[in-house]
């Protein structure tokens, strides 16, 4: 067996190295032509995936466009959300949007914190428009399930909503 580190002696003139022997010209050749249809393949591949990344991005702006949201309606959806008068909330939850209305002091540290809005039950608006405000629960042991959510400037109240059941469900408060 012959190692791959033992150096080997080729014979021969130096013209027999220059030229290849016709089977070496034929697989050359070979080789040649395979590597130049590989790259023209490569570039049709790249051209047919930057076709399709265009044609997907022109699909998916023109989806864009025709699913986005019109304009910002004032509370135009509280005809499913529900609405209740101020003066028929509970009286903890008038207390709330009083001290809403004034700025403060809150008793929970969460409260005036931005509310995400996931569940998607109140109105799109941009992130950081609605602030959630806790109602005290006498009977519960940590905040509770009330909450009035309020969008705009924190101070106006404008725009809120009171929720007993923790975000389920809705009611856009009449002033």
């Amino acid at each position: 067996m012959i190692s791959k580190c033992k150096p080997t002696l080729i014979i021969g003139s130096y013209s027999d190295t220059l030229a290849p022997s016709p089977n070496q010209a034929k697989s050359l050749s070979i080789r040649r032509s395979a590597l130049q249809n590989m790259k023209s393949g490569r570039w049709l591949y790249r051209g047919l995936l930057a076709l399709g990344v265009a044609a997907s991005l022109a699909f998916g702006m023109a989806n864009a466009q025709a699913r986005a949201p019109k304009a910002w309606a004032e509370p135009a959806m509280t005809g499913h959300l529900g609405t209740v008068a101020e003066s028929q909330l509970p009286r903890a939850a008038q207390r709330t949007l009083a001290t809403i209305r004034r700025g403060g002091p809150f008793p929970y540290a969460k409260d005036g914190v931005v509310f995400g809005n996931y569940e998607k039950r109140l109105p799109r608006r941009p992130r950081g428009y609605y602030h959630e405000y806790t109602v005290p629960t006498r009977s519960a042991h940590n905040r509770g399930a009330r909450r009035i959510v309020c969008g705009g400037d924190q101070r106006a109240a404008r725009n809120c909503y009171y929720t007993g059941d923790h975000y389920n469900s809705f009611q856009f408060i009449e002033e």
